[in-house]
């Protein structure tokens, strides 16, 4: 099996070695018996950590550790006393579980203790019970299931020209940095990661400390300088019976495809050919292509994954130092409780953001509704999806003249000539019909056609619901018409499939899909008109109809992007909208995430259509979050000492509201048809817009909040101190309990209600040379807005005051909104969104609108 670098009994079990039969034969399939998360009120070994710094800090100068937030230090000299503290605290796990539950059965599966004092257990809700009443025991928490949120966007976002020129070229790109991947694992042997690619050999991270687990299917030699870290966690899914070794893959491999298309789309390397289906369509590189890679997985095709295994990841990856962690995978539902901030998941990233990681999360693919948002941690920065400007396009055109238009990443059939139309259904061999067989319309068995009526003629054949789930492939339907002599393939959509959106899919022959029910209908009613029947026998005797594919390989680009994709999630908060917490706007921003190409893992089973691929043309807010983790890669690499709310403040007041011809940005609003159904994008569609990469990397001014901050925005929930403590160990009498939502120093406004007069404060910094602000604002509507100062001047490292008046002038529970700008004599222009849902003017009068 190779070197496994686990030493948990869980692990053990895992692969069948069963070192300690007693413990592996935990009765995972008892009803009774759960996965739960216990955490412990003994501080981790960040904290610990946090400790040795300071003392050695104060050691070493005799002064205090008062310091500018904007620049933290990452504690990188006490690894070995860390270590040795978290060995101890595992040891006090195990001490713990033998008190508790004697000589009773349980699987201790994970001992967190870098960023969480805890560890995930397989119990029954007894022996939970037991725990919970013990003083140690802080919180215990049921296991909640999780899911993913499922190149030419350098040119799009500028970089070639602009950021990367400011990082020393594509050559420099963020070196040094090291982001960790949250998701399915990674494909190493693909070409994107490897670290020969460069006539600069890549250094090695500076005191990152993370490991390459070896296994059989992750051989010795699979990560390099580029690819730093592997490892993979599944032991909550072992206990539940559902983890198959060899479909699931065992180690951090990427049976899925998903962790490798992410990885390359924030860090692959630049000028890798992306050929798929053997055809070319240009070069990939990723945001931060000099990044280095580290792969946490947590996440399976199969099952998705489970809070216990992230959370081991999570810790694991701020344990080994990674500078930004990226996560593109939702909660199945929303966690229960007082908010949804109090979450496993949530308060261990909540922790590596006192550590200093900036964290990335997808927004998720459950848009265009509103509320469809299922986290709003303010220190988690969430990203939703957007378009970009390339396109790729089919089309069809009949012997009447009409085109129609379609999708597939196909070849199209020789110019100027028209050729025959035949449906499946009219070309079955004498032993098949429609009765014997409904499916047979979906062409997945050359043995049902005769291949004389196939031959040299354009075959139709239908696209249903068995396609979506799987059950059939465009890819066998491609290999069965080639094997008939087809000229060309053409799906037409069933009306039974709504709400779908297909991504173009390679062919290697002259193909096409249509993708609306409406224009499949119109394809076949000509077809049908065209068509001479036998009055007696019924048969077709005579095909009429004639078309010619035009074929989609060559890319088409639009002016009107980035616009919001409608599956990506939308604000504003629903489960928190009676207190103060629910005034958090999110996403904080959007990204590309529409049809990106990206690398795919070689042996993937995720898609049919990209089976043995390198490449994988993907869509969904988990392509938008790798963008926006790679841009980070750049800002961290350029102001090393940023603080992750400095990175976020970059990113977000620098965001773009317009598309690329100047308009504003527009929002996609049903499945359906979502080129029909476009509104004006709100900040609950884009947060503070999409991301601007050049900007990003000279903001002018920063807003920035601490770890202190986000206490105090948990302190102030009603009722949150014993929740809190539970999951900190902190004290909510230490913190300032009135720091609410709005309070936040963050570089939006959000106020969930605005009962007649609301006054907001928010402090920047000059990170700039000297320069001038003028400050300009749009109201929402029923609400007057006064700000001051309404002009400003700061010198390099300066800070400056702005408060913000509210009054709102009409009754309403209808969501409103405007902006503040800030407007520098050097060039800066500082954006912040303003959302105002209910609006109260007065003590008895509300409308609903």
């Amino acid at each position: 099996m190779g070197n496994i670098y686990w030493v948990h009994v869980g692990m053990l079990c895992l692969y069948g070695m069963l070192i300690l039969p007693s413990f592996c034969q935990v009765d995972s399939g008892d009803a009774a018996s759960a996965v739960y998360i216990v955490t412990l009120r003994q501080a981790p070994a960040s904290h610990y950590q946090d400790e040795l710094a300071r003392r050695s800090h104060s050691f070493r100068h005799g002064t205090s550790l008062r310091r500018n937030r904007l620049h933290r230090t990452r504690h990188r000299n006490v690894t070995k006393p860390v270590r040795s503290h978290s060995y101890y605290i595992a040891q006090a796990h195990d001490s713990l579980l033998k008190k508790v539950l004697g000589g009773e059965k349980y699987l201790k599966l994970y001992s967190y203790h870098y960023l969480i004092n805890g560890f995930a257990v397989l119990v029954t809700p007894q022996q939970a019970e037991k725990l919970s009443k013990r003083r140690e025991v802080s919180n215990v928490v049921l296991d909640f299931s999780v899911r993913t949120a499922t190149t030419h966007t350098p040119q799009f976002l500028g970089l070639p020209k602009g950021a990367w020129v400011e990082a020393g070229g594509f050559e420099a790109a963020g070196e040094g940095i090291t982001i960790g991947f949250i998701d399915t694992g990674i494909d190493p042997t693909h070409p994107s990661f490897q670290d020969d690619k460069s006539e600069h050999p890549y250094p090695v991270p500076a005191n990152f400390s993370g490991i390459c687990e070896v296994t059989q299917d992750f051989p010795s030699g699979s990560c390099n300088r580029k690819l730093v870290a592997a490892r993979h966690f599944a032991a909550s899914a072992i206990t539940r019976g559902i983890f198959n070794s060899s479909e699931d893959y065992a180690s951090p491999f990427d049976g899925d495809g998903h962790g490798t298309h992410t990885a390359s789309i924030s860090s692959g390397n630049y000028g890798i050919p992306v050929v798929v289906a053997g055809h070319h369509f240009g070069n990939a590189s990723g945001m931060a292509p000099r990044s280095h890679i580290a792969v946490y997985k947590a996440l399976y095709k199969r099952f998705g994954g489970f809070a216990a295994d992230v959370v081991a990841a999570i810790d694991q990856s701020a344990q080994d130092m990674v500078d930004i962690i990226c996560l593109s995978i939702t909660p199945n539902r929303r966690p229960p409780g007082i908010a949804t901030f109090f979450n496993p998941i949530d308060m261990s990233l909540l922790s590596a953001v006192k550590a200093g990681i900036f964290v990335v999360q997808a927004a998720g693919n459950t848009g265009p509704s509103p509320m469809s948002m299922s986290s709003f941690s303010p220190w988690i920065f969430t990203v939703g999806a957007a378009s970009h400007d390339r396109l790729y396009s089919n089309s069809i055109i009949l012997g009447n003249n009409m085109t129609i238009p379609g999708v597939g990443l196909a070849p199209g059939t020789p110019k100027n000539i028209m050729y025959k139309l035949v449906h499946a259904h009219h070309a079955l061999n004498n032993d098949t019909t429609v009765k014997d067989d409904m499916y047979v319309g979906e062409c997945q068995d050359a043995s049902k056609f005769n291949q004389d009526l196939v031959q040299g003629n354009i075959l139709i054949c239908s696209y249903t619901i068995r396609f979506v789930v799987g059950l059939s492939t465009i890819k066998s339907a491609l290999e069965m018409a080639k094997n008939l002599s087809a000229i060309g393939l053409v799906f037409c959509m069933d009306p039974l499939v709504t709400s779908f959106q297909l991504n173009p899919v390679p062919m290697k022959m002259a193909g096409i899909i249509i993708a609306s029910a409406n224009d499949s209908k119109i394809l076949l009613q000509y077809y049908n008109s065209s068509l001479e029947i036998d009055e007696t026998s019924k048969k077709v005797v005579k095909l009429g109809a004639v078309a010619s594919i035009c074929g989609g390989l060559k890319a088409n680009y639009s002016n009107d992007a980035p616009k919001v994709m409608y599956y990506s999630a939308r604000g504003p908060d629903p489960q928190d909208s009676l207190p103060h917490e629910a005034d958090i706007l999110k996403p904080n921003l959007i990204a590309p995430g529409n049809f990106i190409w990206a690398a795919w893992s070689s042996l993937s089973t995720d898609s049919a259509e990209f089976l043995g691929e390198n490449f994988a043309l993907m869509s969904g807010t988990s392509m938008a979050a790798p963008h926006v983790a790679g841009l980070a890669a750049l800002i961290k690499q350029k102001f090393p000492h940023f603080s992750p709310a400095a990175i976020a403040s970059a990113l977000s007041t620098t965001a773009s509201l317009y598309d690329s011809i100047g308009k504003p940005i527009m929002a996609q609003q049903s499945y359906a048809s979502p080129d029909l159904s476009q509104s004006p994008a709100t900040p609950f569609d884009t947060g503070s817009g999409f991301v601007n990469a050049t900007s990003a990397l000279d903001p002018g001014l920063l807003f920035d909040s601490s770890y202190e901050d986000y206490m105090s925005f948990l302190c102030a929930i009603n009722g949150s101190a014993p929740t809190v403590l539970n999951y900190t160990n902190q004290n909510c009498l230490l913190y300032n309990s009135t720091l609410y939502g709005p309070d936040l120093n963050i570089p939006s406004i959000t106020i969930a209600k605005l009962n007649q007069t609301r006054v907001v404060q928010r402090t920047f910094q000059n990170i700039a040379g000297n320069e001038t602000y003028g400050v300009g604002w749009s109201n929402p509507y029923g609400v007057s807005v006064n700000v001051s100062p309404t002009r400003f001047s700061l010198a390099n490292g300066e800070r400056q005051v702005l408060t913000v008046i509210f009054n709102a002038t009409s009754n309403s529970t209808a969501a409103s909104f405007g902006r503040i700008g800030l407007f520098g004599n050097q060039g800066h222009v500082v954006n912040i969104p303003v959302s105002v849902i209910t609006k109260i003017s007065n003590k008895y009068n509300i409308t609903t609108s």
